[in-house]
């Protein structure tokens, strides 16, 4: 006996956006690439140092080259794969998170990092991610919480912090 419900797999097909197409592909290759050129100069300029006394640039250069190295992998045998969305009004979503994730980058030597992460995680949470209010303020503060012990706590890393 067959049933006439769609399961969530056809639901969540219906939902989705055009595929972009091989030009869009390749454009968003380049620019990936681009940000990884760019890291890598960015991480050059902070310094390298020595795997036994790593400097600042050390772990970003290895980030930067790995982006590149899979944009350019993607250029070169990803294209054809048509499975890129085009962009939509939810591409907004993603640049407001860059945009929000920039505000915390900004906040964070000027008050610290518990409530520019606490604003950050909320913001994520509730208008990104749909949560409600009360679960999104629950989240960011168990978040915020798990960060600052992690990073603070056990780490003992310099991060600029109000407590």
């Amino acid at each position: 006996m067959e049933t006439t419900a769609a399961g969530p797999v056809e639901a969540w097909a219906d939902d989705t956006a055009p595929p972009a197409g091989p030009v869009a592909n390749l454009a968003a290759c380049l620019v990936t690439a681009a940000v990884g050129v760019a890291g890598a100069v960015g991480a050059m300029a902070l310094g390298l140092g020595t795997l036994t006394r790593p400097g600042a640039g050390l772990w970003p250069l290895a980030i930067s080259v790995a982006v590149v190295v899979l944009s350019l992998a993607q250029v070169l045998i990803g294209r054809r794969g048509g499975d890129g969305e085009k962009f939509s009004r939810y591409s907004l979503l993603s640049l407001a998170g860059l945009v929000t994730l920039l505000g915390l980058v900004a906040l964070l030597p000027v008050i610290g990092f518990e409530i520019p992460a606490l604003l950050l995680s909320l913001v994520w949470m509730k208008f990104l991610g749909g949560e409600s209010w009360r679960s999104a303020a629950g989240y960011s503060v168990l978040v915020v919480g798990v960060l600052y012990g992690v990073f603070v706590g056990a780490l003992g890393t310099n991060v600029p912090h109000l407590f």
